[in-house]
């Protein structure tokens, strides 16, 4: 397996401990230039093999935060989103797609401010890039001064569903009319409760997590973060009763991280400790398949399709990041190595693309100690 870290920016921070950790927030990092400028996180990525191409979505406090890799020259270019949005505008999260129809690529803006801006902030904004001219547009706020953590297409009904932070609340944005609708709360605001994306079932059900709030008592509980579904045949969003199960007690639900939808019928998702699960999109009901990695704290937070039929991964954390192999018929998985070249290590990974040849691109976030990269793994 060849490792290689592909660089935007490459600079070392030493003051996370001493100055940034629990102690800045948004406006502290956007003062200092070398934060504002230097510190990205890879956030998501979208592979369109027509033209060798890999967009990447970042974190960057300066507003650039759209950029491509050109796998044949192998040169980033910068996509220039900063001429577009507004200042509050940090980061595509996951939210990076393209549709058929029109080639285009769709992406939406997510929060780093806090609330004391709230009105100040014009709210997340749905994106469209068309790769052949490289015409950028801001198409909508689907719901003003909320913004987006992710989006999914729904391509039959030229649909996007979402999930706004905060507080969150999931929408849909027809993409024909420009019409957008507020479908519901996912969180009363107890917890942070959405996962890393929101994902479609085969039968176009747009999934997401949600949470209970049992007001009377000083926390939600061990059971709260259950799982639920937008129907667009019912027009509701379906709250179901049950979540994620701990592995060492059912009973109680650990926080979803990843929702991936393989075709084979069924959703699966990734949670707690980067455990695996596979749900019934009918009853919403999860099954514990196996945690690949227990003895250190780790995350699955995205899984996609190789060319051998597999859903491929990078699990771990905190520098300690390895490739994972999932067979969806066997449910059986295997870990293939460590993202790490000759200096340095990956810290986590929050998505990835896979190529038909069974390169992994796998997007760095939020490393405290230096800007992340965009790692290539030739398996």
């Amino acid at each position: 397996m060849k490792v290689t870290a592909l660089k935007i920016k490459d600079r070392q921070f030493s003051n996370w401990h001493a100055e940034v950790e629990n102690r800045w927030n948004y406006y502290d990092l956007q003062r200092d230039p070398a934060w504002r400028e230097d510190w990205i996180s890879f956030d998501c990525c979208l592979l369109v093999t027509e033209t060798n191409t890999l967009y990447c979505g970042l974190t960057c406090l300066d507003g650039e935060i759209f950029w491509a890799f050109d796998r044949n020259s192998r040169t980033f270019r910068n996509c220039g989103y900063k001429g577009l949005g507004s200042p509050f505008d940090a980061k595509f999260h996951r939210s990076l797609l393209r549709r058929e129809k029109d080639g285009c690529l769709y992406a939406a803006t997510a929060l780093l401010h806090d609330i004391d801006s709230y009105w100040e902030a014009p709210g997340g904004a749905i994106v469209r890039y068309e790769p052949a001219s490289g015409k950028l547009q801001s198409i909508g706020v689907p719901m003003p001064h909320l913004y987006i953590q992710t989006i999914c297409l729904d391509e039959r009904r030229d649909v996007l569903y979402g999930i706004t932070f905060t507080p969150e609340r999931m929408f849909s944005y027809d993409l024909n009319t420009a019409v957008s609708r507020d479908l519901g709360p996912v969180s009363s605001g107890f917890e942070f409760t959405q996962g890393q994306n929101i994902e479609l079932d085969d039968e176009g059900c747009a999934w997401s997590a949600w949470s209970v709030t049992r007001a009377w008592q000083n926390e939600p509980g061990p059971d709260s973060k259950r799982l639920c579904k937008y129907d667009p045949r019912a027009g509701r969003i379906v709250y179901y009763n049950t979540g994620l199960p701990k592995p060492s007690s059912p009973c109680e639900y650990v926080r979803l991280d990843g929702l991936f939808n393989f075709h084979t019928g069924d959703i699966f998702a990734t949670g707690g400790n980067g455990s695996l699960y596979r749900i019934d999109p009918g009853t919403g009901k999860a099954t514990h398949l196996g945690t690949p990695v227990e003895d250190r704290p780790s995350r699955l937070s995205s899984m996609k399709l190789g060319p051998d039929g597999a859903a491929y991964g990078v699990v771990g954390m905190k520098g300690n990041c390895e490739v994972i192999r999932f067979d969806l018929k066997t449910y059986r998985y295997e870990l293939l190595g460590p993202v790490a070249d000759e200096v340095t290590a990956c810290w986590q990974v929050h998505d990835i693309a896979v190529d038909l040849g069974g390169t992994i691109y796998a997007c760095e976030n939020d490393n405290p100690y230096r800007s992340s990269y965009l790692w290539e793994i030739v398996l």
